[in-house]
């Protein structure tokens, strides 16, 4: 044990000194452009800015957040419920149906769905969400699905020996039991928004892809780099937080005589 105490330390203080350059890098790109000039400029066309200067790049930012967040908070809510619905018996019957549904978002490329909600709701940021809302309901539905059907049976037992409702069952033993999980599956869930939201803003949306086609469109790949790049650090933190998360309640949830052991 003692032999291994360092290496822990090493790979603790290597994952530390990441966040910190992931997060230095996320300000300097937002909060100090003009800092990135020197490495993005030889990417830049003779006479071409090289620093992304239609728009604010913090607002995108926050813009780009606000829909996966609301997107994927949505998509968490309905994923959820309808996990909890086809593992009670009332509902097991529907599990096919439910696996149709939630599949249908993965079966469409994004584009494809954004082509068929622009004559429906128009443009702007509705059919982002629209598609962003169908991309994340998979993945969370299927861990929230195996956390749920895959619970210790004594545990079950032990709650049902202790006069507990269904109800009180699921509030109080399954779905705290499960939540490392489901976690996991928001986790997917964010970072595939974040990525998948660039496209968005072919549609109206205002998110970071605005930087990405703006340098696509001027043939400037400082503009492109430094959006792809925004995103790409925003992916990294937000799938780092939420792993960070999982493993806290995954550490909560372990039984006492493991750790003691």
């Amino acid at each position: 044990m003692r032999l291994g105490a360092p290496a822990f330390g090493a790979r603790g203080l290597l994952a530390l000194a990441a966040r910190i350059l992931a997060v230095a890098l996320l300000v300097v790109l937002l909060g100090f452009p003009d800092l990135a000039a020197p490495v993005l400029a030889p990417l830049a066309r003779a006479g071409a800015p090289v620093i992304y200067n239609q728009g604010d790049l913090l607002d995108l930012t926050w813009q780009h957040l606000r829909i996966v967040a609301l997107s994927t908070t949505l998509a968490a809510l309905l994923a959820v419920s309808m996990a909890i619905f086809v593992t009670r018996p009332v509902g097991a019957e529907f599990l096919p149906l439910s696996r149709s549904l939630v599949n249908v978002g993965q079966t469409f490329p994004p584009v494809a769905v954004l082509a068929l909600a622009v004559p429906a709701v128009g443009f702007g940021e509705t059919p982002t969400l629209i598609a962003l809302f169908l991309y994340a309901l998979l993945p969370v539905f299927e861990t929230t699905l195996t956390g749920l059907t895959t619970l210790p049976p004594a545990v079950i037992e032990a709650a049902r020996g202790m006069g507990l409702t269904g109800w009180q069952r699921l509030w109080r033993v399954e779905l705290p039991l499960a939540l490392p999980l489901m976690v996991a599956g928001l986790r997917l869930s964010a970072v595939i928004g974040l990525g998948t939201a660039t496209i968005g803003s072919t549609v109206g949306a205002r998110t970071l892809g605005e930087v990405i086609i703006a340098g696509l469109l001027s043939d400037n790949a400082a503009f492109v780099l430094q959006g792809g790049a925004i995103v790409a650090v925003l992916a990294v933190l937000v799938y780092d937080a939420l792993t960070q998360l999982e493993r806290t309640l995954a550490r909560r949830l372990r039984p006492a005589s493991h750790d003691e052991r």
